[in-house]
């Protein structure tokens, strides 16, 4: 935990305060769920500086709650000292990406952060632990970010992996530096550290070439190709090899086969067999299960899927998209029927 120079403004009334506030908001999310399972990112940031601000009423934190407006962290403050971050998802786990390492936009005076996170499925849950204790790892996407574990174990944090603490790290000319360090102690073969200073990389930290990957994991990148690039179905496979690189800092030389080697199979459909059917065809079959999952949370989804034409019913939308890019195919029954029909 952070130990700052300044005693003041007293931590365990501030931790009181963070308290009532998460008392708050469990017998909230209980009277309102629906409204709560709305409250997803900033949505929550302005229920949670509102519930402090109403319980912050005779302590020493009164008319100091702030929101804080535009890319600035952390989300909320208080007496100009302490900090909240508050972070939301919608899938039923405490992880998620976190903010930057370098912390450019901090806010000046803030000496102690806490995290509040939000998982809003049913039930609505909450929890809030001191910022650096619920930082597991790092990843680069447009930089390197945290990765956060609200149920992360004492001991397992990054700084207890780096040996440094957050609180000098965060303080260091060149964060990145010691974090480089200590992945490259974890390479395997076949893996590289990657970093570019300053450049919007959108990569992992490390770089792994396809065959090095286990089975489960090559099939979800598979999967998720097809969602996130279409036209993979007339074999341009360009654009996810690209991303396979750029983003997921995977290196794969025969993209192509990973969709098309195999020959030809067959699908059966409405109790008819059909035979001579692409592998490619085959292989989305196969995988329907888990695109289903990857269509249902794809709200994070990246620039790549430009097929999205609204955020309403990306599923038939991405149908309609697979229907465009196999026509060609001239397949022997409607792909756009059959989709749907095994994706209810």
């Amino acid at each position: 935990m952070v130990v700052s120079l300044n005693p003041e403004p007293n931590q365990e009334l501030f931790l009181s305060l963070l308290n009532k506030t998460l008392i708050t908001l469990d017998l909230e999310s209980k009277r309102k769920k629906e409204l709560y399972l709305k409250s997803i990112g900033t949505k929550l940031e302005d229920v949670v500086a509102e519930i402090m601000t109403d319980r912050a009423k005779g302590t020493p934190f009164e008319n100091s709650i702030e929101l804080i407006s535009g890319q600035r962290f952390p989300d909320i403050i208080a007496n100009k000292f302490y900090g909240v971050e508050v972070k939301t998802t919608i899938k039923d786990h405490w992880t998620t990406t976190g903010n930057s390492v370098m912390e450019g936009t901090r806010v000046d005076g803030i000496e102690r952060i806490y995290m509040l996170f939000g998982k809003m499925v049913s039930p609505v849950e909450f929890k809030c632990r001191p910022y650096e204790d619920c930082l597991s790892d790092v990843v680069v996407t447009h930089s390197p970010r945290y990765l956060i574990n609200m149920e992360l174990q004492e001991g397992n944090t990054i700084f207890d992996k780096l040996n440094i603490p957050y609180d000098t790290l965060r303080k260091e000319a060149n964060p990145v530096k010691p974090i480089i360090d200590y992945y490259r102690k974890l390479l395997k073969p076949g893996q590289e550290v990657w970093w570019l200073d300053q450049e919007e990389s959108g990569k992992s930290i490390i770089i792994k070439y396809w065959n090095s990957l286990p089975k489960d994991l090559q099939n979800k990148y598979v999967s998720t190709s097809m969602i996130y690039f279409p036209e993979v179905f007339k074999r341009n496979f360009n654009r996810c090899a690209f991303w396979l690189y750029e983003s997921e800092s995977v290196i794969c030389p025969n993209v192509r086969d990973q969709f098309t080697a195999g020959g030809k199979g067959m699908v059966e459909w409405n109790k008819k067999k059909y035979y001579g059917i692409p592998r490619i065809i085959i292989k989305l079959t196969e995988s329907l299960d888990q695109i289903k999952e990857i269509l249902m949370n794809l709200d994070d989804v990246t620039f790549a899927c430009d097929w999205v034409v609204s955020a309403d019913n990306k599923q038939l939308n991405w149908i309609r998209a697979i229907e465009k890019n196999t026509a060609h195919l001239k397949l022997p029954f409607s792909i756009g029927d059959y989709l749907q029909e095994k994706l209810k």
